[in-house]
């Protein structure tokens, strides 16, 4: 059992919903589940939804006209690992302890150096307060289904430590990489996949383990508050999925021939992505019906979204240029320009949610943390959580809903970026790592996103007043991390 150094944990405890001690509940009417579905790597326009028109993506297309659609919200981070932090922890990528991904190094002391590198990423310390552990302590069942990428198993980041009941899937996200794996985590105990060797092709695919997990999660706990976290491994490269999939893009999409860097190569790598993303759709699709033939539908608040935006051009067979995986906003994963960040997200809990809604309410990953604990009758401190709550948005209390002020962003990979996003403004400057970098840093770049949502308009010069009111926010909002260093932010607070 973890001990924290804050009173946070005990407060949570004395606001549970029904049963302080965390022993099963009965599911009743006010108690909401939830179903989280963070998808890996997909752009914002790679749903129908969202203007994608070569993928077929029905089942979440469905969701999104049974629910509500956001069009200006973002992930975490440009990448996975710090992505997810600021999801379970609540904290923007200035506060938040994963900024980067990172493998996981210590030497005898524990300390970061070279020595044993094992197959995980840098783990969350043991006294952040992640949202499994909010929910946990209010007497919710808590599962979590394909990749975690925030600690492995005996180390602080264990995600049976971090307040998962149940974890099944890739611990480490380069392990991830392949979707036909050897083996799968169930908690800390490895099951092998039958028929995978790790090679293009397999017979157990991972992406149908994680729905086949996540719903036998969902009908054991019918008859008590649960929350199912699904952080899907695609559409991440490597480009593998099961050949009926492939077969219904037959005549539909137009290959070329390119020069393969990196990943496992597939044969028909435009039709294998569309494929694997239709087949995550699908996927989607069986556990709305789950919920719906459970009886769960009106208390059950189901989110999808995506971790970061898409991939780079070509790496391992993608085309993100072909599918127009960002909508037309500059940049991909990695970068944190608007196609790097921003992504879909999808609500849908029919009875709290009107159906066909659209809102461009400024968001991103760390208020789902709050909005998740609120819908589940958690109370969050601020002091614990940069995010805020959008439920009153969902329940169509739209006069009640708090603003941001500002987003912020930091991310000391691809050569150092920091953004901020204020309003209709958004401000970046890249090349502030000055490791195996030789690039100067920029100077801050402004644009006005309202007249130029592709970033192509550099206004900085022309608003002085509104870049030293962001340059403002950046100097206050970075704090000094030792593990993910960026001295020319330190400088500057």
């Amino acid at each position: 059992m973890k001990c924290f150094s804050t009173l946070s944990l005990l407060i949570v405890i004395a606001c549970t919903i029904g049963n302080a001690s965390g022993a099963p509940t009965a599911n009743a009417a006010n108690h909401t589940n939830v179903i989280l579905i963070a998808a890996d790597d997909l752009g914002y326009g790679e749903l129908g939804c969202y203007g994608q028109t070569k993928i077929r993506t029905p089942r979440i297309d469905r969701l999104a006209a049974e629910g509500i659609r956001f069009t200006d919200f973002y992930s975490g981070n440009a990448v996975c690992a710090p992505s997810r932090c600021c999801l379970m922890t609540g904290k923007h990528p200035g506060h938040a302890f994963i900024r980067n991904n990172l493998p996981h190094k210590v030497d005898t002391d524990g300390k970061r150096a070279a020595g044993t590198v094992y197959n995980g990423q840098w783990p969350i310390p043991a006294d952040e307060i992640t949202l499994a552990e909010q929910l946990k302590a209010a007497g919710y069942a808590t599962g979590a289904f394909g990749k975690w990428g925030l600690g492995h198993f005996g180390t602080s980041g264990d995600p049976n430590e971090q307040g998962f009941d149940l974890f099944y899937g890739f611990n480490c996200q380069y392990h991830a990489h392949n979707h036909y794996p050897e083996f799968l985590w169930r908690n800390r105990i490895k099951e092998v996949q039958p028929g995978n060797d790790r090679t293009l092709y397999g017979e157990t695919y991972s992406q149908d383990q994680f729905v086949l997990e996540a719903g036998r999660f969902i009908r054991k706990n019918k008859d008590r508050p649960f929350f199912a976290y699904l952080p899907f491994a695609v559409p991440h490269l490597s480009i593998q999925v099961p050949d009926e999939d492939l077969k219904a893009y037959d005549g539909v999409i137009e290959e070329q021939a390119y020069n393969h860097r990196g990943y496992l190569p597939h044969p028909r790598p435009r039709a294998g992505y569309a494929a694997m993303v239709s087949h995550m759709d699908a996927g989607v699709g069986e556990i709305v019906d789950l919920v719906e033939e459970l009886g769960l539908t009106e208390n059950t608040l189901i989110l999808f979204t995506s971790d970061n935006g898409p991939t780079y051009d070509r790496l391992g067979g993608s085309d993100s240029d072909y599918f127009d995986s960002a909508a037309g906003f500059k940049g991909l994963k990695g970068q944190l320009d608007e196609g790097g960040i921003r992504v879909p997200l999808i609500a849908r809990q029919p009875g709290t949610i009107t159906p066909g809604r659209t809102t461009d309410w400024m968001g991103a990953w760390w208020d789902l943390y709050s909005t998740i604990s609120d819908a589940c009758g958690v109370n969050v401190e601020s002091t614990v959580s940069d995010g805020i709550s959008f439920l009153p948005l969902l329940q169509g209390d739209d006069s009640n809903q708090s603003s941001h002020p500002f987003l912020y962003w930091e991310f000391g990979g691809y050569t150092g970026q920091q953004a901020v996003r204020m309003g209709r403004w958004k401000a970046i400057r890249k090349n502030l790592v000055a490791k195996g970098n030789k690039k100067q840093a920029t100077d801050w770049a402004l644009y006005d996103l309202q007249a130029d949502p592709s970033e192509s308009q550099d206004l900085a010069a022309q608003n002085p007043a509104v870049l030293e009111q962001i340059v403002k926010i950046a100097n206050a909002e970075h704090t000094p991390s030792e593990l993910f260093a960026m001295p020319i932010l330190d400088s500057q607070r």
